[in-house]
């Protein structure tokens, strides 16, 4: 298999990430030319997603919810700003990044979830922000697997 790209496999990963969780993922029992598994890093993902919203992100939802679908890139990401600001003053240890990648998934999820007629341009926002905010960071920690984990 030839090797993917980061903007390839991110929007593999948001992919399976927007999957319903009930779905299952299709693997073969062939051996693997590489460790890329889009279904592993998306549920680490869903983890880190849930356990942010959990602990900070409700009060952000209605700016999203309220936007014009033209707008939708924009209210995602001040929101996953405001999410992150919120969050990195309470915790300085933990990289603004690895923040930014939790708010994005639990807001993403969470619209999918709240306001399933946006999911298609949600997810686009989020292949949009992922791409443009995180990918030097994600390859910095060594990809995706690392990222999802750290």
């Amino acid at each position: 298999m030839a090797p993917r790209d980061f903007e390839e496999e991110t929007s593999i990963i948001i992919s399976c990430l927007f999957q319903d969780e009930r779905d299952t993922f299709l693997e073969t029992d062939g051996p693997e030319d590489d460790d890329f598994d889009a279904a592993r890093i998306a549920a680490k993902l869903r983890e880190l997603g849930d356990h942010y919203n959990e602990t900070v992100i409700q009060p952000l939802i209605k700016e999203v919810q309220s936007a014009a679908k033209d707008q939708v890139l924009t209210a995602f990401s001040n929101s996953v700003e405001t999410l992150c600001k919120t969050w990195v003053a309470e915790r300085p240890e933990v990289a603004s990044e690895k923040q930014l990648l939790k708010a994005s998934i639990t807001l993403a999820l969470y619209m999918k979830k709240n306001c399933p007629d946006m999911t298609g341009t949600v997810q686009s926002a989020m292949n949009s922000f992922v791409n443009n905010r995180l990918a030097n960071w994600i390859i910095q920690q060594g990809g995706w697997e690392q990222a999802s984990s750290c």
